[in-house]
């Protein structure tokens, strides 16, 4: 049993992200269902998943500035992965997956970009419990590190799902420290908000300490600002 906040930090940004549907797995207003069938190719465990109904989709709409928009995914994220935390020992707890999907725009910011923060702070919190983080986004196509096309998402989202520890590290090779964090994975019912601050933009401040260090440039000699691209 875990004992890990489901709301970690105060919610001022609250409503930045309405609720279209809850978690369903067979949204209406998202056609994911070609979409989810096209990706079975990619991922082994995505097949008897949809067999089994245990992909689901959790859809918001976002509705309010960037800052906001990313708190509340962040929120959305951290609910998300503490009710999987529980279920991922019981049968067939390594086929489920819930997916929050963003919808809407937000003025001059990408969905790229709403994500980004997020991801890295959730992938970072819950790959040491064995829980891991992805991100899609609407239209754009992937390319595997085996040169295989990914087809385009039909709308972004970010994926909460069990680490698969001998498949996943592989996919961070761009952070080691978090590879080796998801490969010794346990999940132990550690609180892992219990060291970090509780107000969203501390956190990021918090999580920036985590990025790898940037490549040298004579341009360019400072640690990045924003996370590094992944595909998961």
């Amino acid at each position: 049993m875990t004992t890990g906040r489901t709301t970690p930090a105060p919610r001022p940004t609250a409503g930045a992200l309405r609720l279209v549907e809850a978690s369903t797995t067979q949204p209406t207003s998202v056609d994911i269902s070609d979409y989810a069938r096209q990706m079975t190719a990619h991922c082994p465990y995505l097949a008897p998943s949809l067999q089994q109904g245990l992909t689901t989709w959790t859809v918001y709409r976002a509705d309010g500035d960037a800052e906001a928009v990313q708190a509340e995914l962040f929120h959305a994220g951290a609910q998300a992965a503490e009710w999987l935390r529980p279920l991922l020992n019981r049968p067939h707890g390594l086929l489920r997956c819930e997916n929050i999907v963003l919808l809407g725009d937000v003025p001059g910011t990408r969905h790229r970009d709403l994500l980004a923060w997020p991801h890295w702070v959730l992938k970072n919190l819950y790959g040491p419990v064995g829980v891991m983080f992805g991100k899609f986004y609407a239209g754009e196509e992937e390319v595997t590190a085996a040169g295989h096309r990914i087809p385009a998402a039909p709308a972004s989202f970010l994926p909460v799902r069990a680490a698969v520890r001998r498949r996943d590290p592989r996919f961070l090779s761009a952070t080691p420290d978090l590879a080796a964090a998801l490969a010794a994975a346990d999940d132990d019912g550690r609180d892992v908000f219990e060291h970090i601050p509780t107000e969203w933009t501390e956190i990021r401040t918090w999580a920036q300490h985590l990025l790898p260090p940037a490549k040298p440039s004579p341009s360019s000699p400072a640690r990045p600002a924003s996370p590094p691209p992944s595909k998961s």
